[in-house]
């Protein structure tokens, strides 16, 4: 972009303190940054899907680089890489950020100093520390950004296998419940690790420097179970063992993808379509969550292909050293009846999915009010039918295998 044309951005009222040092992809459109929108000095905005909503403010502690990225109002992206993901209102990340495609920062969530992302969701006032990998996770739970779901600093997600497969996605909270808002949160002490593909239930409390694995299913504190002690034994890449935990975590993952873009379809759009920015974000978020959906898709594609080796490699290996026989009808199923599961849970992200009529009833006249206040204030109802509806869902994904 030329500097005739940032003088016509600061013309506008977007504030630009030191123009030179700012590069602006002449694919992004003018017309596509909001008045009173801060870029200081280093930063490089490019892509013509980028839209900033107003009030936002872009590298104020170190230069930003924003590519085809979507802002609601008054978010804060400090610093580092952020690439085709979206940020609704209030979202703020620190300086040294690495945001990669496919993520979703609801509003009032973010994250402190150099934290990596990619096809990640934050539900409204989700917060993570510094120092924080938390890759390919969906995380809800809070009221408020006083009440909020909480990762500590230094903490990671490992979502990468020996076997060299990342069908690994976790879920802290879930969608059915944590739309509505209501929920207690989830806390995730810093120096510690979750073990993917896991899903951690709302309330839980895992002290630091914990590494949780196989997830957890009752609220409150967490105290790890003790770790028998086991002699060193043969281990060969590719050769899996029972893989009845990770293909419902998986299909439960992908369910919840769905019924939140099914939120996104039905719900968010009353709140978001009205304004071209917040539009941007919506349709910005649907692009988004059709990403994750397939990027778990293909994981999983991979995951089934990989059986036929693991079970070649369990032929001179005795079989009760990995879960005896059932672990190789396990595999078998698997490799076997993927791509119809495939083509069904396909087929379940392609319905409509319209919601009942007790949330339709309660939130009519709504549209356009403020998300978080309309949503916090819904009677028990209208509550209990977005669970239901939401519910239904990811069953029917869940129901697949």
């Amino acid at each position: 972009m030329s500097l005739d044309a940032k003088k016509q951005l600061l013309n506008r009222g977007i504030k630009i303190p030191c123009p030179e040092s700012v590069w602006i992809d002449p694919q992004v459109a003018p017309d596509r940054i909001a008045p009173n929108v801060t870029i200081h000095p280093g930063c490089r905005l490019r892509g013509a899907d980028t839209s900033i909503g107003p009030d936002c403010e872009i590298g104020a502690e170190a230069p930003a680089t924003v590519e085809n990225c979507q802002l609601g109002s008054a978010v804060q992206l400090q610093g580092g890489y952020f690439s085709r993901s979206v940020f609704l209102d209030r979202a703020r990340m620190g300086s040294g950020a690495h945001v990669r495609p496919g993520c979703l920062l609801e509003e009032e969530a973010g994250g402190a100093h150099a934290v990596g992302l990619k096809q990640t969701v934050l539900m409204p006032f989700v917060t993570l520390g510094s120092l924080v990998n938390f890759c390919d996770c969906l995380m809800a739970g809070g009221t408020s950004r006083k009440n909020h779901s909480e990762v500590g600093s230094a903490y990671v997600h490992f979502n990468f296998t020996p076997h060299q497969d990342k069908a690994t996605p976790s879920l802290l909270g879930d969608v059915p419940a944590g739309v509505l808002l209501d929920q207690p949160p989830v806390f995730m002490g810093g120096q510690g690790g979750l073990v993917g593909p896991a899903q951690v239930t709302f309330g839980a409390i895992v002290p630091a420097g914990v590494i949780v694995r196989g997830g957890i299913a009752a609220p409150g504190l967490y105290v790890p179970p003790a770790e028998r002690k086991l002699p060193s034994r043969d281990y060969r890449p590719g050769r899996y063992s029972r893989i009845d935990r990770i293909l419902p975590a998986n299909l439960r993952y992908l369910g919840n993808i769905i019924a939140l873009r099914a939120w996104y379809d039905h719900i968010r759009a009353r709140f978001m379509l009205a304004d071209p920015f917040q539009a941007a974000c919506h349709a910005g978020a649907l692009k988004c969550l059709a990403e994750i959906l397939e990027e778990r898709l293909r994981r999983l594609d991979e995951l089934a292909g990989k059986m036929p080796e693991s079970i070649k490699l369990h032929g001179a290996t005795p079989a009760d050293d990995f879960g005896g026989k059932e672990t190789l009808l396990q595999q078998q199923r698997l490799y076997e009846r993927w791509p119809a599961m495939r083509k069904q849970i396909e087929e379940i992200a392609g319905q409509n999915w319209p919601p009942d009529s007790e949330l339709t009833a309660a939130l009519s006249g709504m549209d356009g009010n403020n998300y978080i206040e309309a949503i916090q204030s819904l009677a028990p109802a209208a509550r209990k039918s977005a669970h239901a509806w939401l519910t239904r869902i990811v069953a029917a994904v869940s129901e697949t295998c």
